[in-house]
């Protein structure tokens, strides 16, 4: 018996309805993300696929820039917490209970507050929001970090997790750590040092 085959038996539903279900909460949260005022793509008026630049106005407006890696480290932290809080699911439904916090969280730090809180505690001074490209492809991107810790060994999957945390610190000085710790609690010092040109 197959994958799909199990799943629909313990389920009633097949791969076909869960990718349905996935497009529909992705329709979901860009139709939000209109609503709320945020721009289908860059106010520059064009896409691209990648955008390293941090501290400018592009930052957080195209396909992926460096805060892609944070996102893919969302699906696996949502992994590993849909495996130990979600045990008896289908692995179809743990992503997307997964993808449920991570529209959640991309529509909360798109609210005004998020955006003001940002600004005033980081150093992201240029930040005003997300492009619903940029959003729709962090949830894309956790979706694809959930899926590689689902075939990834554990300890693969951490060491890769370290070097993106890693990696990000000694190019951008932040990481999804840093991000947390200034959102939660700024601290002056880390502002100051995170100011400061790349380590590597």
């Amino acid at each position: 018996m197959t994958l799909e085959h199990n799943t629909t038996a313990a389920t009633g539903l097949s791969i076909r309805h869960w990718w349905l279900f996935a497009g529909g909460l992705i329709a979901l949260q860009a139709s939000i993300l209109l609503a709320m005022g945020r721009l289908p793509i860059c106010a520059c008026g064009y896409i691209k696929l990648w955008h390293g630049v941090v501290q400018s106005s592009e930052n957080s407006q195209h396909i992926a820039d460096w805060y892609t890696f944070s996102h893919i480290l969302h699906g696996f932290l949502f992994y590993g917490a849909a495996w130990l809080l979600l045990p008896r699911l289908p692995w179809q439904a743990r992503l997307m209970a997964a993808m449920l916090v991570e529209c959640g969280w991309e529509l909360a730090e798109n609210s005004n507050w998020i955006i003001e809180r940002y600004r005033a505690g980081t150093v992201s001074l240029d930040y005003f929001g997300d492009s619903i490209v940029n959003s729709v492809s962090d949830t894309l991107s956790m979706v694809a970090g959930f899926l590689l810790a689902a075939r990834l060994p554990i300890a693969a999957t951490v060491a890769l997790a370290l070097l993106f945390e890693l990696g990000m610190a000694l190019h951008i000085r932040d990481n999804l750590t840093l991000n947390i710790l200034m959102l939660i609690h700024p601290v002056e010092a880390i502002r100051l040092w995170q100011g400061g040109p790349p380590i590597i």
